[in-house]
């Protein structure tokens, strides 16, 4: 019994060891995969603290070359929107020095430094204020009012907007703490956080009177803002950066509750804001989506949808076949079905009659549809054009059209002194299965050459030919 015992005993402990080994071998892993990743992501032994917080309060100042730069470049990028150029706009916003006091504002309320904040609020003021007087007065004296693509798109923010923000906003405090400032990474936040655009679409609309563009152009310059100045302010609490010492330690805690209470005052309505905007888009993709896929019925066609977040509303024109209100009662319950979109209500116009005629809609709302077929249709024509082109550049190539037959010859005279006489054109054949046209050259050769030499040289005529305009069939015939 005990001899037995001895080898299942042994087994057990064989067991137990490589277990025990695994166990270890595993945990050596993660503890190798955990170091990697620290010293992969960490960049607090390679931040300067001190040359941060002096490069930050430096940029907030606002005078001098920093207002002459500022109106400069807002005068660049009215040109750029007011002529739809992403070039120019591109331009201004590199040397624009917007971007100093927001970043002020987020490092000021996270090291209690109520004179650095202070400071950044009135300078930032002062730019925006310029910014927009400078815009006014450019759109207000230039003929040319009407609204481009460029200005249209800095109306209103969407959640990608937020999205840049944030992530902007952390790539610069990021690159402006580590020793030697990553220039490229700030110039490239400049341009993707875009903040000057929106303030010169805000001088525009003022210059226009148009009230819901300038405060719709304001506050996508205040989501980027907000935005910015909240990444700086977590970054800077993340690395540590150390809070302004005060000698009256009550004025310190007074200090630190008034940073305190501006962090959640700008926190909470970004955060709410954040939360509105991801759902709008949310319900705007839902909508679309719905639409494509579901509002199908043969012989109509949707020419025409709006959709409205606020009043839970998709509105859609239809066109061709009347689509029977039981489908479209079916099309609601379907939408009831979709979370993002429970309790919208779905408005479909269209025509009184069978021919689903769009006369019996309202003037707009059929110029509108009007304009969107003209449009669609003058696509479909363009790629229709670019089609028909490329097709008959393909034939012509096949056919051997494509090519300067005067510049052929002499070509051929260069290299086949024996030739006297050179013809072209393209021999149609048949077999009365099918037709080809088969480009064919005709030769007349000197009358000192014999009939050796002749093949000779049009064999390797008819193959440098081939060679020469990329042909796989041709036909080379003498003359004589």
């Amino acid at each position: 019994m005990e001899n037995n015992q001895k080898p299942e005993n042994n087994q057990n402990l064989a067991s137990q060891e490589n277990s025990e080994d695994l166990g270890k071998s595993a945990k050596g892993i993660w503890q190798n995969i955990k170091a990697l990743v620290k010293e992969l992501l960490e960049i607090r032994h390679d931040t300067d603290r001190e040359s941060t917080v002096e490069a930050v309060k430096k940029d907030i100042s606002f005078k001098g070359h920093n207002a002459w730069i500022l109106i400069f470049s807002i005068f660049v990028a009215s040109v750029g929107l007011n002529v739809s150029s992403t070039a120019v706009v591109i331009g201004a916003m590199l040397i624009s020095p917007l971007m100093g006091p927001i970043v002020g504002v987020g490092m000021s309320v996270a090291i209690n430094d109520v004179l650095t904040l202070r400071k950044s609020f009135i300078n930032l003021g002062l730019m925006v204020g310029l910014s927009v007087l400078t815009a006014y007065i450019y759109f207000l004296v230039s003929p040319v009012k009407t609204e481009t693509p460029e200005l249209i798109a800095r109306t209103y923010p969407t959640i990608l907007d937020v999205l840049v923000a944030i992530f902007g906003g952390l790539a610069l405090i990021v690159a402006k703490t580590k020793k030697g400032t990553i220039a490229s990474v700030i110039l490239g936040v400049a341009i993707a956080t875009a903040l000057m655009p929106p303030l010169c679409t805000v001088g525009y609309g003022l210059a226009i009177g148009n009230w819901s563009y300038a405060g719709g152009a304001l506050y996508l310059f205040s989501i980027n803002a907000v935005f910015i100045a909240l990444s700086t302010f977590v970054v800077t609490k993340v690395l540590g950066f150390p809070l302004v010492k005060y000698v009256n330690s009550k004025k310190r805690r007074r200090t630190a509750q008034i940073a305190s209470t501006i962090a959640v005052i700008v926190m909470i309505p970004s955060v709410i804001l954040f939360v509105f905007l991801l759902q709008e888009q949310l319900f705007e993709t839902k909508a679309k989506e719905f639409i494509a896929t579901v509002m199908r019925y043969d012989g109509t066609e949707t020419i025409k949808s709006s959709y409205d977040y606020n009043e839970k509303s998709i509105e859609v024109y239809l066109i061709g076949n009347r689509v029977p209100q039981a489908t479209i009662s079916t099309w609601q319950q379907q939408i009831d079905d979709i979370e993002a979109l429970k309790e919208t209500e779905l408005i479909v116009h269209q025509g009184a009659d069978p021919t689903g005629n769009i006369d019996q809609l309202s003037t707009q709302v059929r110029s509108g549809i009007l304009e969107d077929l003209y449009i669609k249709n003058q696509e479909l024509i363009e790629d229709k054009d670019e089609k028909i082109a490329l097709l008959e550049k393909e034939i012509s190539r096949y056919r051997g059209d494509g090519f300067s037959f005067s510049d052929l010859s002499q070509e051929a005279k260069i290299n086949y002194d024996g030739i006297d006489e050179l013809g072209y054109s393209n021999l149609i054949t048949t077999n009365f299965a099918k037709t080809d046209t088969i480009p064919t050259f005709t030769v007349g050769w000197k009358n000192n050459l014999n009939n050796r030499q002749i093949t000779e040289q049009k064999q390797r005529f008819e193959k440098w030919l081939k060679v020469r305009l990329k042909l796989d069939t041709l036909q080379v015939k003498s003359v004589n």
